[in-house]
């Protein structure tokens, strides 16, 4: 799908309830930050913030971005009783935002793997900008798959375009589609 129809279709679906939209924590990061102590968080592609509610509700000071304009309103509305800082912005200019880092924790469920090739390496700067060093870098996308199913990046390419501002920590396969989770650390 080109980039312009992509963009189009994810500020509708929103409209709607997306089928990703569970309302659920991700169990991933439940699991990291289970041993962490609350610091700055964000999450890139947050959606209408179910994430962010998860950490806001654990004294993580939260920030997200989306660039659909109907997520970021869902995620207000979702962090009305909690502190937050909320933009409607394209991933691939982390480096030029007003954002209130550094950060502990970055998130990302999806933005990532939906970049075209292109926006890729600045969305890495951005990120590698904002994050502190020691800090987690939580990354799911999808793998490469058969023909005519998701656009997919291999492995080895997403830890090219982390490195050398990040360290690839751990690395776990999806359940039930070509995905996996990558488990960053800012070096």
């Amino acid at each position: 799908m080109n980039p312009s129809l992509r963009k189009l279709w994810f500020r509708l679906i929103y409209w709607f309830r997306p089928p990703w939209d569970t309302g659920i924590p991700a169990p991933e990061l439940v699991r990291t930050v289970a041993d962490l102590p609350p610091g700055r968080a964000i999450d890139i592609g947050c959606g209408t913030g179910t994430n962010l509610r998860y950490l806001a509700e654990r004294r993580w000071q939260v920030a997200g971005i989306d660039f659909a304009p109907r997520a970021i309103a869902r995620a207000r509305d979702r962090l009305k009783s909690f502190p937050h800082t909320l933009l409607v912005a394209d991933a691939t200019k982390l480096a030029a935002l007003d954002l209130p880092g550094p950060f502990d924790l970055a998130l990302d469920m999806g933005c990532f793997h939906s970049l075209a090739p292109e926006g890729r390496a600045s969305y890495a700067e951005g990120l590698a900008k904002w994050m502190r060093r020691g800090s987690t870098y939580l990354l799911y996308a999808w793998l490469p798959s058969a023909p005519g199913g998701p656009a997919g990046i291999p492995r080895a390419e997403i830890q090219r375009c982390f490195q050398p501002a990040f360290r690839l920590a751990n690395f776990e396969l999806g359940a039930g589609r070509p995905s996996a989770w990558y488990f960053f650390v800012r070096s």
